[in-house]
């Protein structure tokens, strides 16, 4: 019989302690003070790149490992130091993703590289896929893309909000509306590359938590790419809007868009990264409860406070391993037949929540300064249940997939 094992191999061992280290050493140090700043941590990243953190080489050695676990474990290990900065770290990760979901094989050689830059001259990339009336609900996306046959350019006009490096990018993955007649069907992916004219930032956003990470708008007017920025190519494209049509016309089964396909693909990495935030903050409540003493003795001795660890610590590890499976599933091919990177991406953002919100309260006063971190990971967890799919989203796709209803 197969053996059954929930260790990590010892590459694996290594690889976390290693980024553990990063976290502990370099990030959380800094978390405080970035935080404050509401900028990117350039220094911090350089860091990361010059050790080989921050770099196309190792997200695609943690991407292909055959169990599936080296990308939940690394989001884990970075949020674990600071959302704001891992996310600054690995923001660009998603970009890449989407490529590596709609792009040819030159394509990804082309333009991941250039998302990452080098330890000398380190560079970020965007996706950009929400809109201000188009977020949630992909199919009311307005930005356009048409194609000029006579130059072989496409032509994109729309503005983009909430995305991460936006506007600083050096490279930004735009999904944009080439059908209107299919709704989010209609939808592809571009590449569009640094110096383009007419793509700019708008709105930097002032946000909650993570803060450390850059949240902006994107405004595309009259954004000219050659042709093959199309990922995928033009000729996937004709197919797929042909049979969408076809679908469409026959009641037929339903495709998926571009960019459900980049956040099919991350969610369960999104679980991760509210797994570490959740874990940093127990950990914080569980050394605070063992050293404050209230009426003679540490506060851990009351059940109140006792049993509150217990649960936090029993919500992240469920977390973990609902992470895990979907990673695993992912990674080995196995269907979400449940839709079990929904179900991983809710449970563990809503657990994150939970489990800093618990931190706090264990803290009590002190917890609700900011001389203490469980105020900045509670104000950073919100964001969790929030991109990639509200908590309200995750629970429609596990209802319909579940039920096999049009739950609205």
């Amino acid at each position: 019989m197969a053996e059954f094992t929930l260790d990590l191999n010892d590459d694996q061992k290594q690889v976390r302690d290693w980024l553990h280290g990063f976290a502990r050493d370099v990030i959380r140090p800094a978390a405080s003070e970035w935080d404050e700043r509401e900028e990117t941590p350039w220094p911090i990243i350089q860091e990361a790149a010059k050790i080989g953190i921050y770099s196309l080489d190792f997200y695609a050695q943690q991407f292909f490992d055959p169990t599936g676990l080296g990308i939940p474990m690394t989001m884990e290990e970075l949020f674990w130091g600071d959302a704001g900065i891992a996310l600054s770290i690995v923001g660009t990760g998603l970009a890449a993703v989407g490529v590596l979901a709609n792009g040819t094989e030159e394509q990804i050689g082309t333009w991941v590289p250039q998302m990452y830059g080098d330890a000398d001259d380190v560079k970020v990339a965007a996706f950009c896929s929400s809109e201000p009336d188009a977020g949630s609900d992909v199919a009311a996306m307005r930005t356009r893309a048409v194609y000029d046959e006579a130059k072989d350019e496409w032509v994109l006009d729309g503005t983009k909000t909430w995305a991460t490096n936006g506007g600083i990018a050096n490279v930004h993955v735009v999904v944009a509306v080439v059908d209107p007649e299919l709704g989010s069907k209609g939808h592809a992916s571009f590449i569009v590359p640094p110096g383009t004219a007419g793509l700019s930032q708008g709105q930097k956003f002032k946000k909650h938590g993570i803060r450390a990470s850059h949240t902006a708008e994107v405004v595309l007017e009259d954004v000219r790419i050659p042709g093959h920025c199309l990922l995928g190519g033009k000729d996937k494209l004709d197919h797929r809007l042909a049979r969408a049509r076809e679908k469409a016309a026959s009641g037929g089964e339903r495709l998926k868009n571009a960019a459900m396909a980049t956040f099919e693909a991350s969610r369960p990495a999104v679980g991760a990264m509210a797994v570490g935030t959740a874990r940093a903050a127990y950990e914080v409540a569980l050394d605070y409860a063992k050293t404050r003493s209230q009426f003679g003795r540490p506060i851990i001795d009351n059940q109140g406070v006792a049993f509150q660890l217990a649960d936090m610590r029993t919500r992240i590890d469920a977390a973990r391993l609902l992470v895990w499976r979907a990673s695993w599933m992912a990674t080995t091919g196995k269907p979400f037949t449940s839709a079990e990177g929904s179900m991983s991406k809710l449970y563990a953002s809503e657990t994150a929540k939970e489990v800093t919100a618990q931190a706090i309260q264990i803290l009590g006063g002190n917890g609700y300064t900011r001389e203490y971190p469980v105020e900045r990971m509670h104000r950073d967890a919100a964001i969790y249940t929030i991109f990639e799919g509200t908590s309200e989203i995750q629970r429609l796709v596990l209802a319909r997939t579940l039920s096999g209803m049009p739950i609205r």
